[in-house]
């Protein structure tokens, strides 16, 4: 996990096959703007180079603050640091909890199933609907087909939801399901859930991980981990947790100053954004970002684990009953 203090970036313009191009690279540094800057210079003779040899290079590096890019640092305001944990500021405004091996994962129940229900159901609606407009001159209107269409498919989407929800639980249930099964047959691991906006957070407290082993890959697997954050945290070699609300769940509809957030911002820019946050901290204050609701497995923590725990669990308010956002 790299997450550095200081950014640069170097370009240099060059002539290759008989036309001009501009090369960018970002450079980064824990010791200084200086070395950031040297930094930079080198990857960016690198990458002439690589243009020289013939190996396809991109001319220019995307400015994001964390996507899972292969390759560059997690480019986010830090906030603070305890031991190899980092607090930042992602590119909204909430704080994130980047650790580079005490294992965090977000699974979200977000209840989707009925979309391919919904739509198969029209598909057949309008199926029968045709055959029989084939023959009956009265059902041959563009009207009558989408009355029905909403007739029929909404009452089936209610009686499969129905159905669905009885037989094997809300998706909310089922995702928690998941993670007590992945305890059952693991007693040796010590993991904490958290209830979360859109699912649950597991934080495994008996010892630490790599981001990148086959072990974790399985256990992401087994508990039904978004694909999404799984793929980040092998390409940034870290886990990740967001620790304060999102903006937009606690009345704050402007985004984060200046557009987009990305870290760093331009001296002049800064008292706008440090307006913004003052306003974000204000309002979160209310709000927690998850709620702790029980403990499976080994009760051992390592070191490494109960200290973000702490930290977690206070950023977060996850001990309060404030309202999760």
């Amino acid at each position: 996990m790299i997450v550095p203090t200081y950014w640069a970036e170097a370009k240099r313009t060059i002539k290759h096959d008989q036309r001009q191009m501009t090369l960018r690279r970002f450079g980064w540094s824990d010791v200084s703007q200086a070395a950031a800057e040297e930094h930079a210079e080198q990857r960016v003779a690198e990458a002439v180079e690589r243009v020289v040899g013939g190996e396809p290079t991109l001319l220019a590096e995307p400015k994001v603050p964390y996507n899972g890019a292969d390759g560059l640092p997690i480019r986010e305001e830090i906030v603070s640091r305890q031991d190899d944990a980092v607090m930042t500021r992602n590119g909204y405004g909430a704080l994130c909890l980047n650790t580079p091996d005490v294992l965090f994962a977000d699974v979200d129940a977000e209840d989707d199933g009925g979309c391919s229900a919904y739509g198969y159901t029209f598909l057949l609606y309008g199926i029968v609907y045709v055959g029989f407009a084939w023959k009956l001159d009265g059902l041959r209107s563009l009207f009558l087909f989408l009355l029905g269409a909403i007739v029929v498919v909404t009452v089936f989407g209610s009686v499969w939801h129905w159905i669905r929800d009885r037989v094997r639980g809300s998706p909310k249930a089922a995702a928690r399901a998941r993670i007590e099964r992945f305890a059952d047959r693991h007693h040796e691991w010590g993991m904490r859930l958290y209830e979360t906006p859109r699912g649950w957070r597991v934080l495994v407290s008996h010892a630490t991980f790599d981001p990148r082993s086959d072990q974790v890959r399985s256990f992401f697997n087994a508990i039904g981990t978004d694909p999404i954050y799984a793929r980040m945290c092998f390409n940034q070699n870290c886990f990740r947790a967001r620790v304060t609300p999102k903006p937009w769940r606690i009345g704050i509809d402007d985004h984060l100053k200046p557009r987009p957030g990305v870290w760093p911002v331009s001296p002049e820019r800064l008292p706008d954004r440090n307006r913004w946050v003052q306003r974000y901290e204000r309002q979160s204050a209310d709000y927690s970002a998850c709620r702790f609701v029980s403990s499976f497995g080994s009760a051992t923590q390592c070191d490494q684990a109960r200290g973000v725990i702490r930290w977690h669990d206070e950023v977060s308010g996850a001990m309060t009953d404030r309202a999760i956002a």
